[in-house]
């Protein structure tokens, strides 16, 4: 498609003379324009990704992927229910609970928390908590009638295992001057930590008998929390929930109960796009005003050629090189540049807060210990055709300025 003659005239109007030093400037910085929009472009929706498939984990991880309660309270019919959930295909993991707000204070500190009482066996299995234990233990969780607390918590407290603290609940015993606040100190038997700030801080596990008793809830729980091995197949779980014989059921799967923080985040994901899609596309304008004044420059250059028998569509495909190997070069350096940040961004992070002495990225705004990146193909691929196409695409009204040139106008002008 391009010949040789093509190509070396391109590649001669692309090195720099002095005399050209100014047309030379604009494609640099063209270039650089597209090697800036195309790295950021990369690490930008590694880190995006990152966060996605990082909090749906910890998220989905943690709280499960359907909750299940009774449409008839009280829900005491929960170790039957239990056991047909765990009979339903694709099911890993029933965990029934109690949950609570409530408040937890230390001798000098206090905060709200949210309390979940279940059974030992069940508390080993949860794949968000087990494996996840910093300090202390969950053997004889049921019986020793302690608590376990999250990291986080733990330090806001200032307490560690061994030491007790005190759930408190404003709807305690009903005495002759009203309901009175229910107060009892437990001790901590374990610390864990998810990696998630918000539910690091947030969340006290209990055994269930003892948080039925305290949360007045006698023999029946709150929900039944259950895991299933495909998250994506959500649908086939709730619809064999409603074939099972017994009492009505209501079933909440983990896309309504996160719909808008997933959505929200995807929404931010496209705008963020978008918005560093415009660096691309501003160099592009660079690559369209640096060849149009590399034509003026060349205007006599052109005419020559044109007498000597380049055809319009010779010079038409020397400009058109001339921006693709822009747009190629930029698109080559910007996505070497963007997979070296993005590999190495936690890295990097790590660096700079020892450099600068300050925390880039604080897990108490961010939910995240760590900065995530996921560098997705596909959508590096799309990044880098779409910088290619927008080079070409800048090319063409500037390579069709020159091969319209009529060569006797311009050697009469000079």
């Amino acid at each position: 498609m391009f010949s040789a003659f093509e190509w070396m005239v391109a590649l001669r109007y692309l090195r720099a003379r002095r005399a050209d030093g100014f047309v030379s400037v604009i494609v640099l910085f063209s270039f650089l324009g597209i090697v800036l929009g195309v790295a950021t472009l990369i690490v930008v929706m590694s880190v995006m990704n990152g966060f996605h498939r990082e909090l749906m984990d910890k998220i989905l991880g943690f709280n499960g992927h359907a909750f299940v309660q009774s449409a008839e309270p009280p829900f005491n019919d929960w170790p039957d229910v239990t056991k047909q959930l765990s009979s339903i295909p694709g099911v890993t993991l029933a965990v029934p609970m109690v949950e609570s707000p409530a408040g937890v204070s230390s001798q000098d500190k206090q905060r709200g928390v949210y309390a979940r009482g279940i059974r030992e066996e069940d508390l080993k299995r949860l794949p968000g908590i087990a494996g996840n234990v910093r300090d202390g233990t969950f053997d004889g969780f049921d019986k020793a009638g302690g608590i376990a607390i999250g990291s986080r918590l733990a330090e806001d407290l200032g307490v560690g295992v061994g030491d007790k603290v005190s759930l408190i609940i404003a709807k305690g015993a009903q005495t002759p001057f009203g309901v009175m606040p229910r107060i009892k100190a437990y001790p901590v038997v374990a610390i864990f930590s998810i990696g998630m700030s918000e539910f690091d801080s947030l969340f006290l596990y209990m055994p269930l008998p003892e948080a039925q008793t305290f949360f007045n809830r006698e023999k029946d729980v709150s929900v039944i929390e259950v895991f299933v091995d495909n998250p994506d197949k959500i649908d086939d779980f709730t619809s064999a929930v409603g074939k099972l014989t017994g009492p009505p059921l209501i079933v909440i799967d983990w896309r309504q109960r996160n719909k808008t923080f997933f959505d929200t985040l995807q929404v931010e994901k496209n705008i963020l796009f978008i918005i560093l899609m415009l660096i691309v596309v501003v160099a592009a304008f660079n690559i369209v005003s640096g060849l149009t004044m590399l034509v003026k420059d060349k205007t006599k250059d052109i005419a020559i050629l044109r007498t000597m028998g380049a055809t319009r569509g010779s010079v038409l495909r020397i400009f058109l090189i001339i921006g693709a190997s822009i747009g190629v070069l930029g698109d080559l350096f910007g996505f070497g540049l963007g997979l070296a940040l993005a590999k190495n961004l936690e890295s990097i992070r790590l660096m700079l807060n020892k450099l600068m002495h300050f925390n880039l990225f604080p897990a108490e705004f961010y939910f995240l210990s760590r900065l995530p990146s996921i560098v997705e193909p596909q959508g590096v691929a799309l990044v880098v055709g779409m910088a290619f196409a927008l080079a070409i695409l800048a090319s063409i009204y500037p390579a069709w300025k020159a091969a319209s040139l009529d060569p006797v106008d311009a050697l009469r002008s000079e």
